[in-house]
């Protein structure tokens, strides 16, 4: 397991749980020493997450999000309308990923919650310097999206699926809307 999976795993572990997990209990179920969670911790805390230390254990204080992944495919010119269709909704974009034939899943934290960021991302990508992820993959690609409602995300599937963005799952991509 690379420290990427483990830290996924240990999120994902603290996101289920109901109560405080102790760093020996992460490291038990990881493999690794209590001070790799401890370090773990530290680069999770580093990435946005609100994780607090208590004498019991690692609490995740992070409000309960409904999160979804939705496959689309447009091209750069659409980008920007994609954005603001999920996040005019209500919709936070956590993340960008492509499954290459070739590398397998390549991601990006995006964290685009409003129109505000959706312009700071456009004007990135005006600079020239770089393109959009999608492109390695012929525009599809995958946004893991959180809203306060399932029925949010509902709301932004529908509006997806208007504009034509929202591309249906092939078999082998099953478990990339899971994770």
């Amino acid at each position: 397991m690379t420290g990427d999976q483990r830290r996924k795993k240990i999120l994902s572990m603290m996101k289920r749980s109901e109560k405080p997990l102790s760093g020996g209990a992460l490291g038990s179920e990881t493999g690794v020493s209590r001070q790799v969670v401890v370090q773990d911790i530290a680069l999770l805390r580093s990435e946005g997450h609100a994780i607090v230390a208590t004498a019991r254990g690692y609490v995740l204080n992070e409000p309960k999000q409904a999160t979804r992944v939705f496959k689309t495919c447009h091209t750069d010119e659409q980008t920007e309308e994609e954005l603001t269709t999920i996040v005019d909704l209500g919709g936070c974009v956590l993340d960008v990923m492509v499954n290459h034939r070739i590398y397998g899943k390549v991601s990006a934290p995006m964290n685009i919650k409003n129109r505000r960021d959706v312009q700071v991302f456009m004007n990135h990508l005006k600079t020239g310097k770089s393109t959009p992820l999608m492109n390695v993959t012929s525009g599809y690609h995958f946004h893991k999206v959180s809203a306060d409602s399932e029925e949010i995300l509902d709301e932004i599937e529908a509006a997806l699926r208007e504009k034509r963005f929202l591309t249906e799952l092939l078999p082998y991509e099953a478990e990339i809307a899971e994770s």
